[in-house]
């Protein structure tokens, strides 16, 4: 049945071929350098040779076999087309060669290498001819390019294709994650208008556990403990930071205390939550098919998890109206649930909530909604990343109630820089403010007992 794989290829390839035509006819000319004469010679060899191997390789067959056995079979096919090429490659440009062949076959192309990087957590490609990384917390050019916008958009489409989702000129941005985890975003003509763009965060192959946060600095281990202690006692935490400063790595880490014998529902737009515990059902919306029907938002996966008969809701992100929906499930029963949000300090992401509830549709005044916000959220967990690109916890906060029109709020720890080093790191120290908080009178009721001592100002933390 391989003359039916090789139709359904055909017919896909067409596909993206109308694709990138239309997406092409928009396109600018590049003002970038061009590729020097040696890598051009050794792109077109790659794409020569990927287009032979695809009409001689048994396609039905590689499902079935492992990656060494493809890697083989790949290997041989390619030194035979080689031979045809009467290309002149020594032992290091024909094994590399190969591997950029597989790369193109069964993986992402050009990324492959940057995927499979450890230290590389975003990678940001900016048309064809401009791959960055960032490694460090901080960006760097990378010498990665694909053969031209045609290329990329292939990989653009290979990857949302793999999820069930399109990307082209009718819906020109992408949502959508790898195999791995690793989250994914893709705009094409005619919105970017320099070529297309990709960006993808990379899903950490072993979760950032809390030891590891201390150990990176992000804090000291007396405020994990307490981090620990609010966990176990079941208060509801909402994190908030900037983009990339660490919220999921933080949830994921806070995740951990949690009891193995409850039952956590986690909602997502695109599922990058780590949780280790084994009872764990996790939901990821949906966006609108080609007829702009069947949406599934957060919202909707927020009502029906209250069904789920879950004893904590974990939303990777509240953006809109499900804030009020997760406000209501952290007042009735669900204790010790928790969320992130775009925010700069704690007291804007008390706002930002806020905002969202007027998002939500339902009829509500200012005081209300506070109210509602205050009475549900018991602890604001701030995150930032610095300066120097390390990601810290900058503030641990306590909602205490209302006052007047105002939501009360007491900062417990804070992280105090001191300036900046001679390598340009950031300088400072985690302290305590000298507030002993309300949640230490619940956790002593779940048995969880912590050293008062820990909150006066002049102890030195760590």
């Amino acid at each position: 049945m391989i003359w039916q794989v090789k139709k359904r290829i055909d017919e896909a390839e067409n596909e993206i071929e109308a694709l990138e035509e239309t997406a092409l006819e928009k396109q600018p000319v590049h003002l970038h350098e061009p590729l020097s004469a040696e890598d051009r010679r050794m792109l077109e060899l790659k794409v020569s040779t990927h287009r032979k191997l695809i009409d001689r390789i048994n396609l039905s067959l590689l499902d079935k076999l492992s990656a060494e056995q493809i890697r083989e079979e790949v290997g041989d096919l390619v030194a035979e087309i080689l031979v045809e090429e009467d290309a002149a490659l020594n032992a290091r440009e024909r094994s590399q060669l190969v591997t950029e062949v597989l790369d193109e076959l069964l993986g992402l192309g050009p990324l492959e290498p940057l995927l499979k990087d450890d230290s590389v957590t975003d990678i940001l490609v900016n048309g064809h001819q401009m791959v960055f990384v960032e490694r460090n917390g901080l960006l760097e050019r990378t010498g990665t390019q694909f053969q031209d916008e045609k290329h990329l958009l292939r990989i653009i489409q290979k990857i949302v294709s793999a999820v069930g989702r399109r990307v082209d000129e009718s819906s020109p941005f992408v949502d959508a994650r790898l195999a791995d985890g690793s989250r994914v975003n893709a705009i094409v003509a005619p919105l970017a208008i320099d070529g297309s763009l990709l960006s993808i965060r990379k899903f950490s192959k072993r979760p950032i556990s809390i030891e590891r946060l201390i150990e990176l600095g992000s804090m000291p281990e007396v405020v994990a403990e307490v981090l620990q202690a609010i966990v176990k006692s079941r208060r509801n935490v909402l994190i908030s930071g900037g983009t990339g400063s660490g919220k999921t790595t933080m949830l994921n880490a806070l995740s951990s205390f949690i009891d193995e014998n409850e039952r956590i529902v986690t909602i997502e737009d695109s599922a990058e939550l780590q949780l280790q515990q084994e009872h764990v059902a996790r939901l990821e919306t949906r966006p609108p098919n080609i007829e702009g029907k069947g949406e599934v938002t957060q919202r909707d996966l927020v009502k029906n998890a209250l069904r789920m008969r879950p004893d904590r809701i974990i939303v990777g992100e509240v953006r809109a109206g499900e804030a009020f929906d997760m406000l209501q499930a952290m007042n009735t029963g669900h204790d010790g649930s928790m969320t992130t949000v775009h925010a700069n300090t704690p007291r804007d992401s008390l706002s930002r909530v806020e905002q969202m509830i007027g998002m939500s549709g339902i009829e509500m005044s200012s005081t209300s909604a506070r109210a509602q916000l205050a009475s549900a959220v018991n602890v604001v967990i701030q995150v930032a990343r610095l300066a120097d690109g390390r990601r810290r916890m900058v503030s641990l906060s306590e909602l205490t109630g209302m006052e007047g029109d105002t939501v009360s709020m007491q900062e417990i720890f804070r992280f105090k820089m001191m300036g900046r080093g001679e390598n340009g790191e950031v300088l400072g120290q985690h302290e305590a403010t000298g507030i002993r908080p309300k949640f230490l009178t619940v956790a002593a009721d779940h048995g969880i007992e912590l050293p008062g001592d820990i909150f006066r100002p002049q102890v030195n933390l760590g």
